[in-house]
């Protein structure tokens, strides 16, 4: 007989610990004002100083530029614990200043583009957004159209984007702009400041979910940046724009299982709390049946965005993966949150419970970052049919 199996266990007791520091600050600092933040439509600018000052910002950066050096599995758990802020809006801004608009900076930057954008983002001094998709371009990025015409030392930058997450408060953009020809071969990343004359924050989009994020329609008119600004290859910005997407789609399918879980906790809870017909409903076979399917459905949907996570910790492809992850989560979260607020009752329909707000919130995860319909043509292609 050969050696027992030995279990996958990703976390060792430093990502646990790391874990716990997470959660505490989370449901002590954070979902207390989840609610609150809201019905405000907004949360305060100073918490992204906090999360600097926590280090969830630099979580995989070196410490040159103060991070931490640290490997995905931390950027897992983090993500995981970032969902019990009951916040989703603050989450995804958090999520995507900190693992979606910067971390591209730390591995194609020069040193003084991590001087001066990546250190202060990731001690939060400055706030990041990713500025990639536009009116009619936005799962197609190489229809992108706006311009970045070089001028002597300098870029000019002409036209919009839309659905930009930190838009109205970001200080810098990750930016993909059109330098060369039409097509996914005259595409470049550019870091845009935004205090640049011609910028413009056109207007807030009122959405579905997620108010207390901002998300912008951000106009361009002869913005003049310097050329040095350009990031990584020029021309070359689709194959960045299209390996920063691996990152961006792992978190989103962390973030669906980690929403899934704690939205299953509160309806079990919940279900052995409210009583109809003389028992609580959650043991109605009924639901103690549909609470096992999800469970279990959950529990695969962990372990095959944990594969995806292990490849990419250990740099292997992973887009077939990281394609599955997020397909599967996202769709299995609309299903999920739809039967917890059903379980609810009515008051899974009033926006002071949780469910109720989490069920509007996660009907972005399968639009925002590519649509299940992208990643279905992810996987299709993989398999090569």
């Amino acid at each position: 007989m050969g050696a027992p199996a030995v279990a996958f266990e990703p976390f060792t007791e430093d990502h646990q610990a790391f874990r716990r520091t997470v959660r505490a600050f989370v449901e002590q600092e954070l979902a207390p004002h989840g609610r609150e933040w809201d019905e405000a439509g907004s949360f305060p600018r100073a918490l992204f100083r906090r999360f600097g000052e926590l280090g969830l910002f630099g979580i995989r950066q070196p410490p040159e530029v103060g991070g931490s050096g640290l490997d995905w599995w931390y950027v897992v758990a983090y993500a995981e614990e970032l969902a019990r802020c009951r916040n989703a809006g603050l989450a995804v801004s958090m999520l995507v200043h900190g693992e979606m608009a910067i971390p591209v900076i730390g591995e194609l930057g020069t040193e003084a583009q991590r001087r001066e954008f990546l250190a202060p983002a990731v001690r939060g001094e400055r706030v990041a957004a990713l500025a990639v998709s536009e009116p009619d371009a936005g799962s197609d990025v190489a229809a992108i159209r706006t311009t970045a015409r070089r001028d002597g030392g300098d870029l000019v930058v002409n036209g919009s984007k839309m659905w930009i997450t930190n838009g109205a408060r970001a200080d810098f953009l990750t930016m993909a702009v059109r330098t060369g020809e039409a097509g996914h071969g005259g595409l470049s990343l550019l870091l845009f400041p935004t205090d640049v004359k011609g910028f413009q924050v056109s207007r807030t989009l009122e959405k579905v979910g997620l108010p207390s994020s901002d998300t912008a329609v951000l106009f361009f008119e002869d913005c003049r940046v310097p050329a040095a600004n350009l990031l990584g290859e020029q021309d070359q910005g689709f194959y960045h724009v299209m390996a920063n997407f691996q990152g961006e789609r792992l978190v989103a399918a962390v973030q669906a299982v980690a929403g899934m879980q704690l939205m299953l906790e509160d309806a079990i809870r919940y279900g052995g709390e409210r009583s109809a017909f003389g028992r609580p409903v959650g043991k109605f076979q009924a639901w103690r049946h549909r609470l096992a399917d999800h469970l279990t459905s959950v529990e695969a949907a962990r372990w095959l965005t944990y594969r995806a996570a292990d490849l990419l910790a250990r740099g292997e492809p992973a887009v077939r993966e990281i394609s599955m992850a997020k397909l599967f989560a996202c769709e299995l979260a609309q299903r999920v949150a739809y039967d917890c607020m059903q379980l609810h009752g009515g008051m899974g329909y009033v926006l002071e419970s949780d469910i109720a707000r989490a069920w509007r919130d996660v009907r972005a995860m399968t639009i925002a970052g590519g649509t299940s319909e992208i990643m279905r043509e992810l996987v299709s292609r993989a398999a090569g049919l």
